[in-house]
């Protein structure tokens, strides 16, 4: 079968993957579609270290074609969208109902593809840039059939991040603040989930001046041009005198970090949405910071998946969760070079890769 593999220092496509049957409590996905995120670049560049050879994507939609032993909430032939979080259901994290937190679900990588007789890791355990995936159960969601696949494939990343860290990390209220820097993929859920719950002023922050009509699509109120003005948090702050109730930085870079703690009033709150290199520092001021203002990470919008998936999904069948408007380009799995770097120039918000 097809797949995406990271084996050195180039990814590739290859078509002699194979995947080995479910277990117990596991479930083969036949994927339809699956988005490019900016992790699976990062992996690539090693901004995120992770073993290889393995098999790339962890954004993914297809249809069920075979569970294992225990399995009973989903079967052959349903609609399924993939979440990242294998979590383990029985530790006190899982009863608290912070998945994201289960420490048997972070940086336990399986093997269940092999190539050639040499078996290769699985990513995010989910590796959804294959024909084939075998994740554990609690990963797969279903989901209605009238869900386009390339749209559902997003909920199981873009938009459990974004969306989820407005609704269940920062839990921003109505009528307040937010500022979100970083028009990408995870920024535009942001802006939606920012408009879901009904925040009054939402300003979104991007060095691209062509993101300004896409973010208002997307719940913006007001659009910044970073690269217009010579201090972005002052040109934010003609809109909000007294700074944001919350701020998102969707991008990664610690100059970005400070602006967002910067841009805080009094009791914000500053998430981290992007992923900057593994050793890199931030810098703030402690004295801003006593005016009850923290900094929140954010794990996966601090999601239940197979709530939150169900959820994403009723909200976009009543109009109110934009998916179809994230999909900018549906490239074929051997298009992955061009999908590829058409992410990596910012090119598109979210390319998906079709099978």
């Amino acid at each position: 079968m097809r797949g995406v593999i990271l084996e050195g220092e180039r990814a590739q496509v290859v078509d002699d993957l194979e995947v080995r049957a479910p277990g117990p409590g596991e479930v083969l996905v036949g994927i339809r579609a699956a988005g490019l995120c900016h992790s699976d670049l990062s992996v690539i560049d090693g901004t995120i270290p992770f073993p290889r050879p393995v098999v790339l994507g962890h954004e993914g939609a297809g249809v069920v074609e075979a569970v294992g032993e225990g399995v009973g909430h989903v079967v052959p032939g349903d609609h399924v969208a993939l979440s990242t979080i294998a979590n383990c259901g029985a530790c006190a994290e899982c009863a608290r109902g912070r998945p994201t937190m289960c420490r048997k679900a972070i940086g336990r990588p399986d093997r269940p593809f092999s190539r050639g007789g040499s078996t290769l890791y699985n990513f995010a355990s989910n590796s959804a840039f294959a024909e084939r995936t075998v994740v554990k159960a609690v990963q797969a969601t279903k989901i209605p059939e009238d869900i386009p696949f390339p749209s559902a494939a997003l909920i199981g990343c873009g938009v459990l991040t974004g969306v989820g860290a407005v609704l269940n990390r920062a839990k921003v209220d109505q009528g307040e603040t937010v500022v979100v820097i970083g028009v990408g993929g995870i920024g535009l859920n942001v802006l939606q989930g920012a408009r879901i719950a009904g925040a009054s002023t939402i300003v979104a922050v991007d060095a691209n001046p062509e993101k300004g009509d896409v973010a208002r699509r997307f719940g913006a109120t007001h659009f910044v041009d970073a690269s217009a003005v010579s201090d972005t948090v002052a040109a934010v702050k003609e809109i909000l005198p007294d700074g944001a109730d919350h701020t998102f930085e969707c991008v990664g870079s610690t100059a970005l970090v400070r602006q967002a703690i910067d841009l805080l009033d009094r009791h914000g709150q500053a998430v981290l949405l992007g992923m900057p290199a593994a050793d890199a520092e931030a810098s703030f001021l402690p004295a801003a910071m006593f005016l009850d203002k923290s900094i929140l990470g954010c794990r996966y919008g601090s999601s239940q998946p197979p709530r939150d998936i169900a959820l994403y999904a009723s909200l976009y069948r009543e109009g109110r969760l934009m998916l179809d408007e994230l999909v900018t380009e549906v490239y074929p799995i051997e298009d992955f070079d061009k999908a590829a770097d058409d992410a990596h120039h910012g090119r598109v918000a979210r390319g998906v890769l079709t099978f």
